[in-house]
């Protein structure tokens, strides 16, 4: 196997943050995000979604996207779960994951890219040029702002995101949270729940 990707970014940080926990070496190669490396045509042939991180398998498959990597490890390396041990948890795990990943972790891109000099026409990661659109800067903030409270009043009664054991969608929430650094956000002071989860998932991954 060989992972390509680029530490700093969310995603790639993600499933850096998964190895860390579980334990897991791999052989890893950095694609330089800030020089566009992703968009090269070396890198386009191991990976035409032009997209970190990608993980290639043994046998050539490509894994792109980090849902189907933290998946495919998991069943290599069970110990410690961070997927659930019953089909339900892992279909709890992976529904937070979901919500997580399309509620939050996408506005805060959209914010991002959707404004300033660095995102012209790459509005949407990927080989295909996208006009940025100002509005929906407006429009990933509005969810952010709905999400962090919906979030919090859940955490008021819940120890991890998934429940009572500590998973990947506790994982995505904390990268989500510091995501929102990019562009200027933070969790609201009133969020008391969240903060307090936020300080205990940094301390499980320190």
């Amino acid at each position: 196997m060989k992972l390509y990707t680029y530490d700093p970014a969310p995603n790639p940080r993600r499933l850096a943050l998964f190895l860390k926990y579980k334990g897991i070496e791999l052989d890893t190669r950095q694609i330089d995000m800030m020089t566009a490396e992703q968009l090269s045509e070396d890198y386009r042939r191991i990976n035409p979604s032009c997209s970190v991180p990608a993980l290639v398998l043994d046998d050539g498959t490509v894994l792109t996207e980090v849902i189907a990597i933290y998946t495919y490890l998991e069943a290599l390396h069970p110990e410690p779960p961070l997927m659930g041990t019953t089909a339900t948890e892992r279909a709890v795990v992976v529904n937070w994951c979901h919500k997580l990943f399309c509620g939050l972790m996408m506005a805060i891109a959209s914010a991002l890219r959707n404004r300033g000099k660095s995102f012209v026409n790459r509005a949407l990661p990927g080989p295909l040029d996208t006009p940025q659109i100002p509005e929906l800067v407006e429009r990933g903030l509005l969810q952010i702002g709905h999400i962090l409270p919906e979030l919090d009043a859940h955490l008021a009664s819940s120890t991890w995101v998934a429940g009572e054991q500590f998973s990947i969608a506790d994982i995505d929430l904390l990268v989500s949270i510091d995501f929102l650094a990019w562009i200027k956000q933070s969790v609201p002071e009133e969020c008391t729940h969240l903060k307090d989860w936020y300080q205990r998932a940094s301390d499980k991954l320190a």
